[in-house]
């Protein structure tokens, strides 16, 4: 285990747990208070449930032979004394594998059969699905018998080309796959899809989740790891090696799948003890392989400083052997550093937009809440004070203004309920086109622009149509929400003209996150129908496959796209619900204060010990408030700062801005 990406993720969780502490306090005050509220109670616990399963996500992608399986024992492993991930010359892991820890489950590897890809289901679908799953255990007390384990990863099967075909899995393009089936009669292909290894290692069981991706055949045969895992992983690394250079597998791994999806990022030169030589001085060695990063950089177009030299493999020696002086010639601690603040940076900036953001604008609203409780007893303890010494018919006429006050009060909760009823059946209408069922029956208008041919034009041709109607819908729905702005502000002006409320502007309703996303779908099958090879091969299984992993996007956009709208309809009139709870409050006690006030001197006494009491215990409340705001708006700094330096790197037409998705959420139900 490496003690550098070890503190760096304790530097996290102790910000992460800095986090939690604030909103539980929140929570907690909230439910204590008068002003608690069931959709923010349920809300506050979705993000505490989210904090508590939250992970750091890192994809390696990279060609054959590069050294990637290798780079991850020595990452995150070495602790193992041995390779736990099965890496030898020419029996590499064929299918991608998720790496992380599971408390509810028992160490095992779940392996997906290959055959699986003969079934239109997504894979985030099947890790619902426990029963076509092969699971074996992981003895994690006997280091042979795990590693034994987990050579399934790199088990292969024998099938015919007609076989491969009907998988998707035969490219004719290949040379190699030809030489094969010319040689042998038959195909070597994997023979599972895709691996969840559940093991209890220290930096898992910190939320670190692994995805080794092994090829670029595996990302053109699973379009549902570019179009989800990848966009959504904290950082990415890429990696290339010294003994083969940059080759155009790689570029093309670089250009359709990284450089302008992955916000987070880093390019690794492996092998670089090729370079060493004792006859040769140490310098020229270093100039050497300062050459060989320079001319990586120069082919992926990025800065020297983002490509790392390192050898994998002597790194994950010097651990084992604990060899300082090989660790630090194996360029490792430098690339475990910038990919610790890299993960820091993606985290703070995830969880701070998502998480500190909206929380400190429902303490706010709290506070602002707490600021007019204030206000109110303010103005009793100066009424109670002002009737001392007078006689019974000042009290009387005080009595007689607050009931006024009320009763006016009272004649206007009519306008407010035809308000809000009018804007809950807008609400329902700009609802249901966000639907599930409203998408279905797109996608399957987009599915029939296709036609049953399922060629790239086809494919281009109904996600175009997919998108104006996306376009259409988000016009609609923007529309529709002014409207319901607009009868927002109207009762808000109501209320402020006839009693005094705060004036308060209701916030707009932004579909640009939809759009945004959908946006990213579409960039995503221009790329797909813009390259030679499937425009020339027109891969109809690759195609469908494509399509559907389309569509299973298309769904988490609407769902998202569907939430939004609905915290939206629930905040509009949020605040006017507030300030009418806390006036009528208001009013019911001034007048019971008055009418206690009028038995007696005494009475009255005691009425103001009670209110200018309860006066100092809100004043406590809103520090509090004041506390836990400036904690949560701290907290939310990094994500300003890091959200600005990715949006420099990163072509947002092709990232999906989808939130935060824990892999738990997906796979723990294969553990059944």
């Amino acid at each position: 285990m490496t003690d550098i990406l070890q503190a760096k993720i304790n530097e996290y969780q102790a910000w992460r747990t800095s986090l939690t502490k604030t909103i539980s306090a929140y929570r907690d005050w909230l439910a204590g208070s008068n002003h608690s509220d069931a959709v923010q109670e349920l809300r506050l616990y979705d993000v505490l449930e989210l904090l508590k399963r939250d992970q750091i996500v890192i994809a390696f992608l990279a060609e054959l032979s590069r050294g990637k399986t290798e780079t991850i024992n020595a990452l995150f492993f070495s602790d193992f004394n041995q390779r736990l991930l099965p890496s030898e010359p020419g029996l590499s892991s064929m299918c991608t594998s998720e790496i992380f820890w599971d408390a509810r489950e028992e160490p095992s590897i779940k392996l997906l059969p290959i055959d699986t890809r003969l079934r239109d289901d997504s894979l985030t679908y099947l890790k619902t699905t426990p029963n076509v799953w092969k699971k074996f255990k992981l003895n994690i007390y006997s280091p042979d018998e795990m590693k034994e384990t987990l050579r399934k990863l790199i088990e292969q099967k024998e099938v015919t080309r007609a076989e491969a075909e009907e998988l998707g899995l035969f490219d004719h393009h290949d040379p190699d796959m030809v030489h094969e089936l010319q040689t042998l009669g038959l195909l070597k292909i994997p023979a599972w899809r895709h691996a969840i290894i559940n093991y209890p290692h220290p930096l898992l069981k910190s939320g670190l989740v692994i995805i080794d991706i092994p090829r670029l055949s595996t990302l053109d045969t699973e379009p549902e790891l570019a179009l989800n895992i990848i966009p959504n992983a904290h950082a990415v690394l890429f990696l290339t090696a010294i003994d083969t250079g940059i080759t155009q597998a790689d570029m093309q791994i670089w250009n359709d799948f990284i450089k302008g999806r992955a916000r987070y990022k880093l390019a690794i030169l492996n092998k670089i003890d090729l370079l060493w030589d004792d006859l040769k001085p140490s310098q020229y060695v270093a100039n050497e392989i300062e050459k060989q990063v320079n001319i990586a950089a120069h082919q992926l177009g990025i800065a020297p400083e983002s490509v790392f030299a390192i050898s994998a493999h002597k790194a994950l020696v010097a651990k084992i052997r604990k060899n300082t002086a090989l660790l630090q010639q194996s360029g490792i601690i430098e690339l475990e550093t910038t990919l610790g603040n890299q993960i820091i940076q993606a985290k703070h900036e995830i969880l701070g937009r998502s998480v500190a953001s909206e929380c400190s604008e429902m303490i706010k609203s709290s506070r602002k809440l707490v600021q007019q409780r204030l206000s109110n007893l303010r103005q009793q303890v100066v009424e109670l004070r002002e009737l001392r010494g007078l006689k019974a018919d000042a009290s009387k006429q005080a009595l007689a203004k607050v009931v006024a006050d009320r009763k006016r009060y009272e004649a206007s909760i009519p306008t407010f309920n035809l308000a809000n009823d009018k804007i809950m059946q807008l609400g329902k209408k700009l609802l249901r086109h966000l639907s599930l069922e409203y998408l279905d029956s797109s996608l399957a208008e987009s599915r029939q622009a296709m036609g049953d041919s399922l060629t790239t034009v086809g494919l281009n041709k109904g996600m175009r149509n997919l998108m104006k109607q996306a376009n259409e819908l988000a016009g609609y729905i923007t529309k529709e929400s002014k409207d319901i702005k607009t009868l927002a502000e109207n009762i808000y002006e109501v209320f402020q003209s006839k009693h005094g409320f705060d004036l308060f502007d209701p916030p707009e309703l932004n579909m640009s996150n939809f759009l945004n996303n959908m946006k990213a779908l579409e960039k995503i099958t221009d790329d797909f129908c813009a390259d030679p090879i499937n425009v020339l091969t027109e891969k109809h299984f690759l195609i469908r496959k494509f399509f559907l992993g389309l569509g299973t996007q298309a769904k988490k956009i609407f769902e998202y796209g569907e939430r939004d709208c609905e915290r939206w309809l629930q905040d509009v009139l949020s605040e006017l619900k507030s300030q009418m709870t806390e006036h009528k409050s208001s009013l019911d006690e001034r007048a019971n204060n008055l009418m206690e006030a009028r038995a007696s001197a005494e009475a009255l006494d005691a009425q103001l010990i009670i209110v200018e009491h309860e006066y100092a215990l809100i004043a406590k409340e809103s520090q509090s408030l004041d506390s836990m705001l400036l904690l949560l708006l701290n907290a939310a700094k990094p994500a300003v700062k890091a959200k600005v330096e990715a949006q420099n790197d990163v072509d947002l037409t092709k990232t999906l801005m989808l939130p935060e998705m824990p892999f738990l959420n997906t796979v723990s139900p294969v553990a059944q």
